[in-house]
């Protein structure tokens, strides 16, 4: 059985199309500099390594069975009949992508932003990771998720699954609605990197006798605020490109999106900023970074179907949301998340997906709309974290995750890469962590 197909893309549209998720992999490269710049200098090199490897896995191994189980709406796929509806559960494609024509339709312009999507979550979860977790390690974690979990979720959302027939099937709106990933991109991701933080756990010196976690700073601001200004324009395509792609809306929408993902990202940084401000005198740069992108990660959701004043909101929670989340994080669940990657893209993806119920106007209308989010949200809780985190707790069981107590104090750079980042200055200083 098949959903019901995509129509054809004119020209223009494909044209459109293709040159918007070419811009997707500007995300990937401010991500990758957050994740750097918020880490210890003596792992800068690594951190930007482990990127590289982390999206090279991810491509590889979705070009192999991720597609398969992802696949297309139109495209052949598995069904369970439960009562009088069929849950269309996991797609049925060939692997190695055999039988794809990569001819600019529908379908192969998605394969190509699913190679760069499934690079981003992979790419998550190395901010939580950060100075501790093994390059081998990270590219075996990211294989699970871009050969299993991502595409599996992904397909209920944007494969005609079962999340995304939620409105034909019961009622509930338009069914489960994500425009441009703040789900399947940034949830799976987000609770990836919860699971590698609970696998890893914390840094050397992170929590001392005292109980106080220990502040060990960004070493590269400016790495971190450049990451957001490449983070703006790749989130661009990627919410304007999933607009066209999944959310079925025509080429005059891609202007709407635009807007509302400039404004959620504009007023979730300076909501940050201002919070900062107010509680420490001065306003904090990382942190402000990570509400910046804690905007966009929230605008994904129904970046094309909510007005600009609503957009406006998102990011105003969404800055505020990612601020006392990672505080929290930090201090209450003693979780030692290097890059904020839990509280930006778990929680600001959860807060996005839950504010298209909230907020966006609808083809079919509103009523149960709300509902249907939850239940995304439902299954990503209590289907997603689980997963990567059993997958990833077996994988640490054959092969451990977390770099040796000599490596970490060495630097990753040298451990497991046999080089410095930064070769000709001090990087190892030690002054700021208690013992």
């Amino acid at each position: 059985m098949t959903s019901l197909p995509v129509p054809a893309f004119s020209e223009t549209l494909t044209v459109l199309c293709l040159v918007l998720i070419l811009l997707v992999p500007l995300a990937g490269a401010g991500l990758s500099l957050i994740n750097t710049g918020l880490g210890r200098s003596r792992s800068a090199a690594h951190s930007m390594m482990a990127s590289l490897m982390v999206i090279a896995t991810a491509a590889v191994v979705y070009f192999v069975c991720g597609f398969s189980w992802q696949g297309f709406v139109g495209r052949p796929a598995h069904f369970l009949a439960i009562g009088h509806a069929g849950w269309n559960w996991l797609a049925a494609e060939p692997f190695f992508m055999r039988g794809l024509q990569f001819d600019g339709s529908p379908a192969s312009l998605a394969v190509l932003l699913q190679l760069f999507s499934v690079g981003l979550a992979g790419l998550i979860p190395l901010g939580a990771g950060a100075d501790r977790w093994r390059l081998g390690a990270s590219c075996a974690s990211t294989a699970l998720l871009a050969g299993w979990t991502y595409p599996l979720f992904a397909h209920w959302v944007w494969g005609g699954g079962w999340l995304a027939q939620l409105g034909t099937s019961y009622g509930l709106g338009s069914g489960f609605v994500d425009v441009g990933g703040s789900s399947t991109i940034q949830g799976v991701g987000g609770l990836t990197a919860l699971s590698i933080a609970w696998i890893v756990g914390p840094r050397r010196g992170k929590y001392p006798a005292n109980g106080m976690p220990a502040a060990i700073p960004a070493h590269n601001a400016v790495f971190v605020l450049f990451g957001c200004l490449l983070g703006l324009v790749g989130w661009l395509g990627l919410n304007s490109a999933g607009a066209l792609l999944f959310a079925g809306v025509g080429v005059e929408r891609v202007v709407l999106t635009a807007v509302n993902t400039v404004l959620a990202a504009a007023s979730a940084g300076l909501t940050a900023a201002i919070i900062t401000r107010l509680r420490f005198g001065k306003p904090d740069a990382s942190l402000t970074a990570n509400g910046w992108i804690g905007g966009l990660v929230a605008s994904s959701a129904g970046c094309a179907f909510i007005k600009p004043a609503a957009a406006i909101i998102v990011g105003i929670v969404a800055g505020a949301l990612v601020i006392f989340a990672i505080e929290w994080l930090e201090f209450e669940l003693k979780v030692d998340d290097p890059g904020g990657a839990i509280s930006v893209h778990a929680l600001g993806g959860v807060w996005g997906i839950f504010a298209v119920g909230l907020f966006a106007r609808l083809p079919r209308g509103s009523a149960g709309q709300l509902l249907a989010q939850i239940v995304g949200i439902a299954t990503l809780i209590g289907f997603v974290l689980p997963t990567t985190y059993g997958l990833n707790w077996l994988l640490n069981r054959f092969f451990p995750q977390r770099v040796a107590v000599d490596g970490e104090g060495q630097g990753m750079d040298l451990h497991e890469l046999g080089a410095d980042a930064y070769p000709e200055f001090v990087t190892h200083t030690e002054e700021f962590i208690q013992r």
